[in-house]
């Protein structure tokens, strides 16, 4: 990979984190530049105009392009690596966990961890708080089906490491900013230390 990469984020976001650590395990450098989201950095007519229009971060920059959506710029870095499968249908299945993570996990774990974190409690709007009941019973309910899926297994997909343990990892492990009670889910907290100890890993405030 000859292009500078170039990662646009706000450090502290689970789906920046996300292509930070595909980085590191790849072994593969970025170089980084942040926002910060409370002053709206992301939504300038500069920023917009000229690295995502959607006004969302990350962004993976690659020489003078962009490639926004924490998934698929962790997919470029990873493509061809250890950490995607080769067999079809395994790669299939990596696919599939990563879909679901974007639509049945990361709306309902993150979104909390962000009003509860940044947002806080008490500034919530009257909407939010309403959201907030199904949010949890369905954050939980993704918990619920990650721990019963790692039940019998090491990894989500084959026998190692994949893009889908690392897109899942990154919102799961600090579910408790959330006040979601991970010891609830043995096999969960199993897998964490499991991605802890690997020999590339990258903690999220690195």
């Amino acid at each position: 990979m000859t292009d500078r990469l170039v990662l646009h984020e706000f450090s502290l976001s689970g789906n920046c984190y996300k292509v930070r650590l595909t980085a590191a395990f790849v072994g593969v450098h970025i170089d980084r530049r942040e926002y910060d989201l409370m002053k709206g950095e992301t939504r300038t007519p500069d920023f917009i105009a000229n690295v995502n229009a959607n006004g969302r971060i990350p962004v993976l920059q690659v020489g003078d392009r962009f490639i926004p959506e924490s998934n698929a710029a962790c997919y470029f870095l990873a493509e061809g690596s250890h950490l995607v499968p080769t067999e079809p249908f395994d790669h299939a299945d990596m696919l599939r966990w990563m879909f679901w993570e974007q639509y049945s996990h990361e709306p309902n774990i993150a979104t909390l961890r962000f009003w509860m974190r940044w947002l806080g409690p008490e500034n919530l709007d009257d909407l939010k708080r309403l959201q907030m009941p199904g949010k949890r019973q369905a954050g939980n309910a993704a918990l619920k089906l990650m721990d019963e899926h790692l039940a019998d297994r090491e990894w989500f997909v084959g026998e190692s490491t994949s893009l889908a343990d690392i897109c899942l990892f990154a919102y799961t492990h600090v579910a408790g900013d959330a006040d979601f009670d991970l010891q609830r889910y043995p096999h969960v907290t199993e897998w964490i230390e499991r991605m802890k100890g690997q020999p590339r890993y990258q903690a999220l405030d690195a």
